[in-house]
């Protein structure tokens, strides 16, 4: 087996562009479609933090389950895709029994993030996640 070292790679059409072969040799994927373009994992209990992250610049608590997150590198457009989770603490154990996260208000340079709990209030969540996938700008 051979082993490639190397800092970068560089498209040789497209200096942005490398195509990967997919499983089973019939299919083709861009490399940069595949990549999430930001994610974050947070707590919104209490004052609201960021554990870590990508591509996100900064947290903006808007008050009770409802967050936004401004990218460090904007996105291309509005069109990006993004998931959202979320677990609540009750008074036995850490548990995700009905929670729904979901992200609404897309720009360009940040994305909404709501929280609800199981009776479909907004919530603080204990530990959330988001992560989001599309074009840079």
């Amino acid at each position: 087996m051979s082993t490639i070292l190397v800092n970068t790679l560089t498209g040789t059409s497209t200096a942005g562009s490398i195509v990967v072969t997919g499983e089973g040799n019939s299919t083709t994927t861009n490399l940069q479609q595949g990549l999430a373009k930001a994610w974050v994992r947070f707590n919104g209990g209490g004052t609201a933090a960021i554990n870590d992250s990508f591509n996100i610049g900064s947290l903006t608590d808007n008050g009770t389950g409802l967050y936004t997150f401004a990218f460090s590198s904007n996105m291309g457009n509005v069109n990006f895709c993004g998931t959202a989770t979320a677990k609540e603490v009750d008074s036995t154990a850490v548990n995700n029994n009905g929670t729904a996260a979901m992200l609404h208000g897309y720009l360009a340079t940040a994305v909404e993030y709501v929280c609800f709990s199981p009776d479909g209030n907004v919530q603080d969540p204990v530990l959330a996640n988001m992560e989001i996938n599309g074009d840079l700008a």
